[in-house]
């Protein structure tokens, strides 16, 4: 598995090739391919290359998938007995990137796309979904089944 550290808005980040990486706001458009320009350290496997500060010869092309908003952050300051009350709050502009391609310009390698884990979960999903009917259907016949035996006990009493 090949990645690397880039920074971008004076933040460091992990990219690995495949994955998306979502960075503070920049200023392309949806689909636009750019490479980042500080690459900090690249590591492929057992080899490690670190940067003083930053590696030369490599490319870390990425692609801008969509502009998204952060979770909303609320603040809240409270002075009892003084009657102080200030509720502000802010949500963060972020821009995801998928990570198309680390290494030297020109090197042609396929990028191995992990397997989402989304999709997993939505295969076990439907097997249980599958499996929930049959059960329900054997529960439903042994309520039926003990109601029948109670109601006529209680004829039989009487």
């Amino acid at each position: 598995m090949r990645f690397a550290i880039v920074e971008s808005g004076g933040k460091q980040y992990r990219a690995v090739e495949g994955t998306t990486v979502d960075v503070d706001r920049l200023a392309h458009e949806v689909g636009k391919t750019f490479d980042f320009e500080r690459v900090l350290l690249m590591a492929d496997g057992d080899s490690v290359m670190v940067g003083t500060p930053n590696v030369g010869g490599i490319k870390v092309s990425a692609t801008v998938v969509e502009h998204v908003k952060g979770p909303k952050l609320v603040s809240f300051k409270y002075r009892p007995k003084k009657r102080i009350r200030v509720k502000t709050g802010h949500r963060a502009q972020y821009t995801r990137l998928m990570i198309d391609f680390i290494g030297k310009p020109g090197e042609e390698r396929k990028v191995e796309k992990k397997a989402t884990p989304k999709a997993e979960v939505k295969k076990e999903a439907e097997v249980e979904k599958q499996a929930k009917p049959k059960k329900e259907a054997v529960k439903a016949e042994k309520k039926s089944t003990t109601a029948k035996k109670s109601t006529s006990k209680k004829t039989e009493k009487k």
